[in-house]
């Protein structure tokens, strides 16, 4: 196999498909014969100087994704295959890639280091490559050893690093990987490569280095050494030691106050005068900074008063003076193209998002130091100047209070409106954005205060549809402002009627605008169909129900010309699909806008024949891009019509079978999952011909490893609407849908507490099981309640562990007092004694009779009553 793999590793890369497609077979059934031989094959390819360059690289490529995928379960597969493998092989495989790292070709000991730190991953945690560390680090120690090796050795210490946790290392493990990194990047090592692959390895490795940023010598030395690389000769060396540094303001906010000056130092003048690359990450460590402020500004101490709020030492407020201007500063240099590339990331953005993070950082305080600037450029006649001006003002309106901005708001609002005509594409773009947030911010009739009056509606609006018709991008940004000013009128009482004269040139000025032929230049078509969308929904129907009964054929008309549309290529098939899901959108906000009153819902019900043969046609187009958008459609049709939606069923259910079969886009899925509980509502009973079905499929769905994780909560709250629709029908699923509940309530209390994004998730599961539990118990309650009886003790002791979590939210408690509610009501004196021992129960439902929050009270308030009423039945 040594002998052959080079010549199919080639082919694998040949331009010919069926020369390449034959090489990738040949080698995965190598792979599959005989997976150690295989993978020794691929390391001794990369190992082998004689070898050309591109068989060695893959070599190392397959070799690194043998061990490693982006799916869990496969990795984890991945990892038990090389685990499995004697512990020969893989040490010749080990000692094969060390020895790579000499290697004098750059890109083979770079695929070498990726791949020993793969291999690392898997074995150091099972303390099963004990002698690593110590090899890498000889290789730095020893002076006989190439430039070259130290370089590769560096990054492959910096990679190790970026795939373990610090916990898998020992401190003086860790001591001695810091030490040799740092000396790497020491103004001492003369070797540039060396010194940059050592600054790039100590960024991945901070997160061990809590121990020696705790001590005092340790860390002046670490911040010594970055802060001489930010002012190395080599430009890319500088830029990793600000990476560093922008880490650091993360990772050690609370002991960087003695390096503050000096960072500024060094920061200020990338800004100044560095290259953009640099001065970018030197804004970033600011940007960073704010981020750690705002969050321990918004810290709040837990209810036991056991946590201690986080340092705070006002970098921010003590930098302002001289950070704002630094800050100002950087909005002067735009880049001339950068209204046109999506994507696009220069200093006057960076800049321009720091000052708004400050903004909301120190509030009031940054205002004086910003309006100087505005007015000194806001007239002047180099564009450049203006679109700064206007920048910077639309940056600090979040985070100052109304009161210290409403007078340069109401002052400016007349200049910004006329700004719309500026000869300069870049000037009306930024002014378009600055007016967009003005009517986000400030622009609320419902708390009292807003920047829009009966006087300047008019004119604000005239403009508004002007310049809806100017460049794509300009029209893009007007559509976003149009989008706030109508959102503020929500729920807005009287003054919600201020926008009702002028609707239907907003909805014809949105149409036309999805309409023009340079919509799909810069995401206009969707902007305009998501205002329009956001227009229609904010609307006051009672007023408006004739203009957006109009609305609906047209939106229907438009969505059935998209099924004629020619397609003869791929592009065409997604521009048909972006449109057709712009289009559904459109139409679902519609259905459920009309259908919200019982004067305007006659209007749905006369077309809705034709409403579900159209979204049954974009089904058949088998578009992914557009399913999601399709399926939102249906669940509002289903809410609209209730019962009647059971004529579509026949049709519709192989669409919903192939929604909750859709792993790969998974938002599709979780959506489908949705329009079940939607269905269930409206069909009650009627849906069981098409419970075995859905529910095996959405059993698979928990099953599945394929499927993002996101999409299992819903599936347990659908399991509740399910059995609220068919009661007693739903025993026969109990014995499948209660053990995954269970092993899934199991799976809550092993959630990383520590990781907030798990602790997230971990509160949406709860929530979901909570709500699966709740539809269960209320489905069984008047028949068959005790087919509950048995998984009563469970369902407390899953409440209790709730209970006793203070990091829980609040839709959590809610759903686990709800429960608790159901489980008295459905079960009463059959569980009394369960309740008399329940302890937990009736701190919960203390601590929640105290809570600020109205509903939660109320839901209390009813539990609280429910358990009563179990115990006097008892009594009786």
């Amino acid at each position: 196999m040594a002998l052959e793999i080079t010549q199919f590793l080639l082919s694998a890369q040949s331009p010919d498909a069926k020369v390449r497609n034959d090489a990738e077979t040949t080698l995965g059934q190598f792979r599959d014969q005989n997976l150690p031989g295989f993978l020794l094959s691929l390391s001794a390819e990369l190992s082998n100087d004689s070898k050309p360059v591109e068989s060695r690289r893959l070599a190392g490529l397959i070799l690194k994704n043998s061990l490693d995928a982006k799916e869990t379960a496969r990795k984890d597969n991945l990892v038990q295959q090389w685990l499995a493998i004697d512990s020969s092989f893989r040490s010749q495989i080990k000692n094969s890639l060390l020895n790579t790292l000499g290697s004098s070709v750059r890109e083979v000991s770079h695929t070498s280091a990726q791949v020993v730190a793969k291999i690392a991953s898997t074995e150091i945690p099972r303390k099963q490559w004990p002698e690593l560390v110590g090899v890498l680090l000889s290789n730095m120690t020893q002076l006989d050893k190439p430039a070259s090796l130290k370089q590769a050795t560096v990054e492959t210490l910096g990679y190790v690093c970026e795939e373990i946790s610090n916990e898998d290392f020992e401190q003086d493990e860790v001591n001695a990987v810091l030490t040799a990194v740092v000396q790497g990047m020491n103004v001492s090592e003369q070797d540039l490569q060396v010194r940059l692959a050592a600054t790039k390895a100590l960024n991945n490795a901070l997160d061990f280095a809590r121990t020696n940023f705790e001590n005092e010598m340790e860390r002046n030395y670490i911040m010594e050494v970055i802060c001489n690389a930010a002012l190395a000769k080599d430009v890319e060396i500088r830029q990793a030691a600000f990476e560093c540094l922008v880490s650091i303001a993360s990772t050690y906010y609370e002991v960087l106050e003695p390096y503050m000056q000096k960072i500024f130092e060094l920061t200020s003048n990338a800004v100044k005068s560095d290259v953009e690359a640099v001065a970018l990450q030197a804004v970033e460590f600011w940007s960073s900074i704010c981020d750690e402020e705002l969050e321990i500004q918004d810290y709040e101490v837990p209810e036991t008063g056991a946590g201690v709020p986080p340092p705070h030492s006002h970098f921010i407020l003590k930098a302002l003076p001289t950070l704002v201007p630094m800050l100002l500063e950087t909005l002067l240099k735009q880049d001339e193209e950068q209204d046109q590339e999506d994507g696009i990331w220069n200093l006057a953005m960076a800049g321009g998002t720091c000052l708004g993070l400050v903004s909301r950082t120190v509030g009031d305080a940054v205002v004086p130091l910003v309006m100087p600037f505005v007015e000194g450029n806001i007239s002047k006649a180099d564009w450049r100047s203006r679109e700064a001006a206007t920048y910077a003002f639309g940056s600090i309106l979040e985070g100052p209070t109304i009161e210290k901005l409403s007078s340069s708001v109401t002052a400016g609002l007349d200049f910004l409106l006329n700004a719309m005509k500026d000869e300069n594409n870049h000037v009306k773009d930024t002014t378009a954005w600055t007016l967009s947030r003005i009517f986000e911010l400030l622009h609320s009739p419902a708390t009292g205060f807003s920047v829009i009056t009966p006087a300047n509606l008019q004119r604000i609006l005239g403009v508004m549809l002007e310049s809806i018709k100017d460049a794509p991008n300009v029209a893009e940004k007007v559509c976003g402002a149009i989008y706030f000013l109508a959102q503020g009128y929500e729920d807005a009482g009287p003054s919600s009627s201020l926008l009702t004269p002028y609707l239907p040139d907003i909805l014809t000025s949105l149409v036309a605008t999805a309409e023009r032929k340079d919509s799909c230049d810069s995401k206009l078509r969707s902007s305009a169909y998501e205002t329009l969308n956001e227009v229609v929904r904010c609307s006051n129907l009672s007023e408006t129900a004739q203009i957006i009964s109009k609305l609906l054929p047209a939106i229907m008309s438009k969505l059935e010309q998209t099924l004629a549309l020619q397609i003869v290529s791929s592009d065409d098939k997604e521009k048909q699909g972006d449109l057709q899901a712009s289009l559904c959108g459109a139409l679902q906000v519609l259905i459920q806008k009309l259908s919200s009153i019982d004067e305007t819902k006659p209007v749905i019900l006369q077309v809705v024949d034709k409403i579900m043969l159209l979204l049954l046609n974009v089904f058949a187009c088998r578009s992914c891009t557009v399913h999601e958008e399709a399926m939102l459609a249906v669940g509002a049709v289903a809410y609209a019509i209730g019962p009647e939606f059971g004529k579509y069923m026949p049709e519709f259910y192989k669409y919903l079978e192939m929604g909750l079969q859709n792993f790969e886009e998974y938002q599709v899925c979780s959506i489908s999952v949705g329009v079940v509980g939607d269905i269930c509502r409206a069909l009650d009973e009627k849906v069981l011909p098409y419970c075995d079905g859905i529910m095996a499929l959405l059993l698979k769905d928990l099953q599945s490893s394929e499927l993002h994780r996101s999409v299992k909560p819903p599936i347990f709250s659908c399991f509740g609407d399910i059995a609220l629709a068919i009661g007693e029908h739903f025993e026969k699923y109990i014995g499948y849908a209660l053990p995954m509940m269970q092993s899934a309530a199991e799976m809550c209390a092993q959630i990383d507490n520590t990781d907030e994004e798990m602790v997230d998730y971990g509160n949406q599961l709860r929530r979901s099981i909570f709500e699966a539990y709740s539809g269960i118990l209320q489905g069984f309650k008047n028949r068959k309640p005790g087919v509950m009886l048995p998984h009563a003790r469970h369902l407390l002791h899953f409440i209790e562990l709730v209970a006793k979590d203070q990091q829980r939210d609040e839709s959590v408690t809610k759903a686990a007092v709800a429960v608790l509610g159901d489980l008295a009501d459905a079960l009463g004196s059959n569980i009394n004694t369960m309740f008399q021992d329940c302890k937990f129960c009736t701190e919960l439902l203390g601590e929640c009779l105290e809570s600020g929050d109205e509903e939660l009270k109320e839901t209390a308030t009813w539990t609280q009553g429910m358990i009563q009423r179990a115990f006097l039945s008892v009594n009786s």
